[in-house]
């Protein structure tokens, strides 16, 4: 019951992200600005964990709902694109996690940016190269992939790889990771031939802890993507 009351919310949820505001206008963007955009929705739109290294066990479920702030470095070039006012990327999204046979967890996501037309949905594959136990951590390690959808002038997805570590004290868990995303930012039905594809990496370091209170569970994170720094919170159930 509890599970498909979870469900339920989130779905909710989702169908609640207001409706598109402020459309992201990358014509006309010069080939700097459009490098610095894209730099910062890459450290935004990235894959975050939001929960530690220790793998779930056979059937077992993360489910939530979060929201992540990332600071962006480079406001101007949003302005430039038609997006006014804004110094923090807000990523509101619901999440699950399911546990696999062989310590595997895989996971999904979907949100979006409210007040414009930026929507994405991720997803995550990790495997426990330690499971954890009581004298030992865990140690994860993961492969993500988000896309963007809902910027028709725009076709932007990341990879990343990462590697994390926890270790749970009762219903105390920290853990911290580190890892790299690639970055393809592409423009397509443009007016004019510029701005052109942009790919690249960015470094990534996060640190998070996961409270469980058996009948609620909370996550908070904090990652620094390239130059721009994040901060997430989920909230939801985990058995």
């Amino acid at each position: 019951m509890k599970c498909r009351q979870a469900l339920a919310a989130a779905f909710l949820f989702a169908l609640s992200l207001p409706a598109a505001a402020k459309d992201l206008d990358i014509s006309g963007l010069a080939q700097t600005d459009f490098r610095l955009l894209s730099e910062d929705l890459g450290a935004a739109l990235s894959y975050k964990p939001l929960t530690p290294a220790e793998p779930l066990g056979l059937f077992g479920f993360d489910i939530g709902i979060a929201a992540t702030g990332t600071k962006l470095e480079n406001s101007a070039a949003f302005q430039k694109a038609g997006v006014d006012n804004v110094s923090t990327a807000v990523v509101p999204s619901v999440r699950l996690n399911l546990g696999l046979p062989f310590r595997f967890d895989i996971g999904a996501m979907a949100g979006g940016v409210p007040g414009t037309n930026v929507r994405l949905w991720g997803t995550e594959l990790r495997f426990a190269i330690l499971g954890g136990g009581v004298a030992v951590p865990a140690i994860g390690i993961r492969g993500s992939y988000t896309k963007l959808t809902g910027v028709d002038q725009l076709d932007f997805d990341t990879k990343g790889l990462d590697i994390s570590i926890s270790k749970g004290f009762a219903f105390f868990t920290p853990y911290a990771g580190v890892g790299r995303v690639w970055v393809t930012s592409a423009p397509k039905d443009l007016p004019t031939a510029i701005p052109t594809t942009e790919s690249f990496s960015l470094d990534k370091l996060f640190v998070g802890a996961n409270l469980n209170f058996a009948i609620v569970n909370f996550a908070f994170e904090g990652d620094r993507t390239g130059d721009a720094t994040s901060y997430g919170l989920k909230i939801g159930f985990r058995f």
